[in-house]
């Protein structure tokens, strides 16, 4: 894939979710998030790439004392279960005893998020807690049921990328959610 091909994906891309629409689940989910965790003193930990975009735009709208961190995680290879991650970077925070926030762009199947917040109560973690963008609705959860603390949008089973979520790379800073048509 290269820039040609990733415009035109871009171009031929259903628009699920507009950027206006992202902005007001920002400011909805940071009052969520605001209100109850006001007086924890978390450690808010992004996960990188696909939740920079997102944590950005969210961490100036918390309205409490926080401390920031990231994590940099992925799973390698096809593994089903997810005990597996090739961990780039782990959290420099002390976790033990805080609450955690954990801020990625996507709930999909679960499997990377469950096992970094693994990893955090391991540390730990009194409580850990999960914010994503979007939450795709469908049975695959890790799981079974399973669903962020706080979410911006809900999106059918497709093949997403904008706001954070890539598509062969490309696109983690397109201005909405979008679907590649077809999938």
């Amino acid at each position: 894939m290269n820039g040609e091909d990733a415009e035109k994906i871009l171009n031929e891309a259903d628009v699920l979710v507009p950027g206006a629409e992202i902005e007001t689940a920002i400011i909805r989910m940071a009052a969520e998030i605001s209100g109850r965790m006001c007086t924890a003193d978390p450690v808010v930990i992004c996960i990188m790439n696909g939740g920079l975009v997102f944590a950005g735009q969210l961490l100036t709208r918390l309205k409490f004392p926080l401390q920031v961190d990231y994590v940099h995680a992925t799973r390698y290879g096809h593994d089903a279960v997810g005990t597996h991650l090739h961990w780039t970077v782990r959290p420099q925070t002390e976790l033990k005893g805080r609450t955690v926030l954990l801020v990625d762009d996507i709930l999909d199947e679960g499997v990377t998020l469950a096992a970094i917040a693994g990893y955090c109560r391991e540390q730990g973690a009194r409580e850990v807690l999960m914010a994503v963008l979007v939450e795709k609705l469908h049975l695959r959860k890790v799981t079974p049921g399973m669903r962020a603390d706080f979410s911006g949008v809900e999106v059918g089973d497709r093949f997403l990328f904008g706001y954070g979520l890539d598509y062969k790379g490309y696109w983690r800073n397109a201005p909405g959610i979008y679907a590649v048509k077809g999938m």
